[in-house]
């Protein structure tokens, strides 16, 4: 025997229309138990969402940060660290090439002669390197190599004919010796 179906009643949380209108959707809904979808609204909110106007919010100010203009993003920003780069102008240059840099000065840049030498190898850089190399023609015999060349790169070397490539040299015991039988797979 089969067993009575109990049917079940569900709490709706949504609106059901009542009175007549409730009629005719019973009558021509496809699913009349279904619901509505308009949801409870057991509070009254004044105001409506929406209903407040959006020119009426102030947005929080914070001073200086707030000011896109002297505060870009590539200033603040922490994770990336950019590269800073290095400039050296000719007056840089003629400057290292006359009276040296901190870490290889040329001469003893002591008190007060000192601050003059500077000041003047200055203002002769700011003419141009040509213009030094015309005034002082050994300026550049400490940077320049033999034969008045300029330095290589790093990793080069004037060793192996000029190639610029250090020779490698094998110890006796690290290869091969005559005796050891060499096939020409040409």
């Amino acid at each position: 025997m089969a067993g009575k179906r109990v049917a079940q009643s569900f709490p709706k949380y949504t609106l059901e229309p009542t009175g007549l209108s409730g009629f005719i959707h019973r009558f021509l809904a496809l699913a009349p138990g279904r619901s509505s979808g308009v949801p409870l609204n057991p509070q009254f909110r004044n105001p409506p969402p929406g209903a407040v106007d959006p020119a009426t919010y102030n947005d929080p100010i914070t001073l200086p940060a707030a000011d896109i203009a002297e505060n870009p993003y590539w200033k603040r920003d922490s994770r990336r660290r950019y590269p800073q780069l290095s400039t050296v102008t000719q007056a840089d240059a003629v400057a290292l090439l006359e009276v040296g840099s901190a870490a290889n000065p040329k001469y003893d840049l002591i008190g007060d002669a000192g601050t003059k030498q500077l000041v003047a190898a200055k203002d002769e850089g700011s003419k141009g390197l040509s213009v030094a190399f015309s005034r002082n023609t050994g300026l550049a015999k400490d940077v320049l190599g033999p034969g008045g060349m300029p330095p290589l790169p790093s990793g080069m070397f004037l060793t192996d004919g000029g190639q610029g490539s250090r020779s490698y040299n094998l110890n006796a015991e690290q290869s091969y010796d005559a005796s050891y039988p060499c096939r020409n797979f040409t």
